[in-house]
């Protein structure tokens, strides 16, 4: 494989491995070391890679395995949790659903997390997913169905509690 091979079969995807990275890791730095890494190591390995049928679904997977290998190296999960706790839904205001949005789905366990975000912000197919994740296509659905449901039962939560505050407020 040349460099314009290259390029056009593997570099592609790089905008898309990152915000994957991202996912995984929270912090833009780590997800831009990660996916670089992943670049340099699928460079180094650019004559093997023509044997893989999907190469979209082969990165994100060398992603996703050096991302998590750099939590548990770096502890990063440790340290996201530290700082970004859950706040306490009292302190919201029903003005910053996105926000608060994000905060749900950030504290979901990781698979939910990833499941959601691939199909919910990259559009990703069920099997695409499955693929990516290692899973079968009904824990994909699984995952997503109740990461989907976790969110709702918290803004339902969220929403009734901040709808009792105003009306009895007003009294």
């Amino acid at each position: 494989m040349n460099q314009e091979q290259f390029k056009n079969t593997v570099f592609i995807h790089k905008d898309k491995l990152f915000r994957f990275a991202k996912r995984i890791l929270v912090d833009d730095d780590e997800a831009f070391d990660a996916v670089q890494n992943v670049m340099m190591r699928l460079w180094q390995l650019k004559d093997q890679l023509l044997q893989y049928k999907n190469m979209e679904a082969f990165c994100m997977q060398s992603v996703k395995n050096e991302a998590l290998n750099r939590i548990k190296r770096d502890k990063v999960r440790a340290d996201f949790v530290e700082q970004h706790q859950v706040v306490a839904m009292t302190e919201h205001t029903v003005g910053n659903t996105k926000e608060i949005i994000l905060e749900m789905i950030n504290s979901l366990p990781e698979k939910q997390r990833l499941v959601m975000h691939l199909r919910d912000v990259e559009d990703y197919d069920i099997d695409e997913i499955g693929e990516v994740l290692e899973m079968g296509e009904s824990a994909v659905r699984v995952n997503l169905m109740r990461a989907r449901q976790k969110v709702k039962e918290q803004l339902t939560r969220l929403f009734d509690y901040e709808t009792t505050r105003i009306y009895s407020g007003k009294k």
